[in-house]
């Protein structure tokens, strides 16, 4: 696992944030990369990392969003480091994305990787204490976007929704800084 600890540690070495929240998130996520005994951990109570993925068709009109069953907010497909994915956060994103939309999924070529990153707070469950996510999110194509189906375990239910509907639906700015990011990404200009 040391050998995936320092591909995280590079990873955040490259990433540069374009805000100041994004900026602060970063440096976190660079500090518990080198200070957490197991990054990738559900087992660490404090944070852990985690993978998700702004999940578009193949033209990049659409992205498919979800009702998020615990958090009762629509998010991007995403989750916990498994250890399958060995440490590897495109790993975790693509799984992650394939699991929860039912799509066959590739990362998109030319966006940045990671696209985004971010740090947030899961509220405290009967069995779980309140702790942070480190968030590393990538731009991914849906290869079969009429697949899409959604896990009832995971969400309420998942929909493709135009960019305009999907940022009306982001109830928080580092949702927003992330789907104006993949948006610029495949529409520059936009």
């Amino acid at each position: 696992m040391a050998h995936a600890s320092a591909a995280l540690a590079d990873l955040l070495a490259r990433h540069v944030p374009t805000d100041d929240k994004e900026r602060e998130d970063l440096a976190r996520m660079r500090h518990f990369a080198a200070s957490l005994k197991e990054p990738f951990s559900r087992s660490q109570v404090e944070a852990h990392f985690t993978g998700s993925a702004v999940v578009v068709d193949a033209a990049g009109g659409r992205v498919a969003m979800l009702h998020h069953a615990k958090l009762k907010r629509w998010l991007q497909p995403g989750g916990h480091a498994e250890a399958g994915d060995g440490g590897d956060m495109e790993a975790t994103a693509l799984r992650e994305a394939r699991e929860e939309t039912g799509c066959r999924v590739h990362l998109h070529p030319t966006a940045p990787r990671p696209l985004d990153v971010d740090v947030h707070v899961i509220p405290a469950r009967k069995d779980e204490p309140e702790h942070r996510h480190l968030d590393v999110r990538y731009l991914v194509v849906a290869e079969d976007p009429e697949s899409l189906t959604h896990d009832p375990a995971e969400s309420f239910g998942i929909q493709w929704l135009g960019w305009e509907e999907a940022l009306a639906r982001a109830d928080e700015a580092p949702l927003r800084r992330m789907l104006l990011k993949a948006r610029e990404s495949l529409h520059p200009g936009s």
